[in-house]
């Protein structure tokens, strides 16, 4: 068992373009409880199983932390190189880390300002720095360097071979036997390179997925959703939209994979065959594990775009005008248990459906005036600063929400079941087991006049994506529905400003909130 107090971790950040995910600060503190470090292991390729007594280990093994105890999972693995957090220096009869012996002089700076340094070096740069001392050995051996180094220079799809740094070596020389030396380092303390492989093999909270607070509607008429959910911009969770797809009965793993063949689709920055994908993803045990995510799936393979179609509920897709200038729109997802996306809006103010075909996924949705907790969108809202992982964020934000008069709406989307997120939402979305989905963002008369504002805003070049002509996009979209609807703009305009002139209605919060009973009361 694992044991000890109020070990505290530090921060680490992640910034990008709204579109994406974004960047992020480790407050609050997590804990780990000093265990006896196992022998030396020798792995080939992909790491070995573990045995029974360590596998007993780690399904005991229970971290504590400001907002109560984290579980492992029962398949993780001791960390490769024996780090441990900060706080366990106080409890080692030891007073020497010998990260900062290792480091010389290079001591005094962060562990992430020294991995953005290691990450200007070569494959054979980092080997070599490796050799020096203990604790560049294990500076130089961190998963994330060969990550981005594999990805660098395998933008045609690599063979995950157990992990990164075996992936970029077999890749160089693939007649090379990958033997890791399976170095333990004594006394090495780091919150940073630590929580990284806490956040990999941490199980869900079973209270992270209690909270079911959404509407959920069977069988209701198109003209209900738009009334009640579109028009209002509220979410909804649809149950039986997606009995009658082909996909629901036919996309199972050797489906996809044949079907498929040797076509590629976008995994990150590299193009991948599923079937090389599933490789990874089978075998990858990582904070972020990498997503299939795909706009171009169905010209790629067109049998895909046959096996489902669009819930009547959104057959209004005014982009449509565009033809194929129109913006990316819809895409196929599919990942392991822990991928997904961390809080963002959808691009270009679109609304969007997300039909889970097989698995199941964690929702957190926050309304448009509700920035989430540990999210910092920049004043233009062309970037985002949030965790650097969702565990992360379940972690160290999740149990501030509880407190929150402006609580989040939360569900778990199971196969079958089609959730509604409405324009200008905030949303994160894991995966909690392996998981298909198909997506797609669409403009219909309720969000038109949004997208117009959104498209023609001054840094238009710097919002807009899913397009190679983000200037000119709004003149063409406005002159599309023009040409193709006649007076649809004008008509909207003038509804538009006679509903500002109506009495104010009950804000979505002042419609759901129950304060007495510290819950939601859906009034519609």
């Amino acid at each position: 068992m694992l044991s000890s107090k109020n070990l505290l971790l530090r921060s680490r950040s992640k910034k990008s373009k709204q579109s994406r995910s974004t960047f992020s600060k480790r407050p609050n503190s997590i804990t780990k409880k000093p265990k006896h470090e196992s022998e030396n292991q020798d792995t080939t390729l992909a790491p070995p199983p573990q045995s029974s007594a360590e596998a007993e280990e780690h399904e005991q093994a229970e971290f504590e932390g400001e907002d109560g105890k984290f579980s492992l999972k029962i398949s993780a693995q001791s960390h490769s190189h024996g780090v441990q957090p900060l706080g366990n220096l106080y409890f080692s009869s030891s007073s020497t880390n010998s990260r900062n012996t290792g480091l010389g002089n290079l001591k005094i700076l962060t562990d992430e300002l020294v991995l953005e340094i290691l990450a200007f070096l070569s494959g054979t740069q980092l080997g070599v720095l490796s050799t020096v001392s203990k604790s560049l050995y294990v500076f130089c051996n961190q998963e994330p360097l060969w990550r981005s180094l594999v990805l660098e220079t395998c933008k045609n799809g690599f063979l995950y071979n157990g992990s990164w740094k075996n992936t970029f070596v077999s890749d160089y020389k693939c007649s090379f036997k990958i033997v890791s030396s399976g170095i333990r380092v004594r006394d090495f303390y780091s919150d940073y390179l630590f929580q990284s492989w806490l956040c990999a093999n941490l199980e869900m909270k079973p209270e992270w997925l209690e909270r079911d607070n959404i509407v959920r509607k069977r069988g209701i008429s198109v003209e209900e959703f738009v009334s009640s959910f579109e028009e209002p911009n509220k979410p909804v969770l649809l149950e039986g939209c997606l009995e009658k797809w082909p996909a629901m009965e036919k996309w199972d793993r050797e489906y996809l994979v044949e079907v498929c063949g040797d076509d590629q689709f976008s995994v990150g920055p590299v193009q991948m065959k599923l079937e090389d994908y599933f490789r990874y993803s089978d075998q990858a045990r990582e904070e972020r594990p990498l997503y299939l995510f795909d706009p171009k799936f169905a010209e790629k393979v067109p049998q895909l775009g046959m096996d489902y179609e669009v819930p009547d509920y959104f057959s209004e897709d005014l982009f449509s005008v565009l033809g194929r200038e129109r913006p990316d729109y819809r895409w196929i997802i599919i990942g392991p248990a822990g991928s997904g996306s961390s809080f963002h809006i959808d691009p270009n103010s679109t609304s969007a459906w997300n039909a889970v075909v097989r698995g199941s996924k964690k929702w957190v949705l926050f309304p448009p005036d509700v920035v989430p907790p540990g999210v910092y969108p920049s004043p233009d809202g062309a970037e985002v600063a949030c965790p650097v992982s969702i565990i992360e964020w379940f972690m160290n934000f999740y149990n501030a929400t509880k407190s929150w008069k402006k609580r989040p709406i939360e569900c778990v989307c199971k196969a079958g079941e089609v959730i509604f997120v409405p324009n200008g939402w905030w949303h994160l979305v894991i995966n909690l087991e392996d998981s298909v989905a198909i997506t797609q963002n669409f403009v219909s008369r309720r969000n038109l006049l949004n997208v117009l504002d959104f498209l023609k805003r001054p840094n238009a070049s710097s919002l807009v994506s899913g397009t190679r002509d983000r200037v000119n996009l709004h003149d063409k979209f406005e002159n599309g529905i023009s040409t193709a609807l006649p007076g649809t703009i004008d008509e909207l305009i003038v509804k538009a400003e006679e509903k500002k002139q109506q009495p104010k209605k009950l804000s979505f919060w002042e419609s759901v909130t129950d304060s007495k009973a510290g819950a939601f009361k859906f009034s519609f």
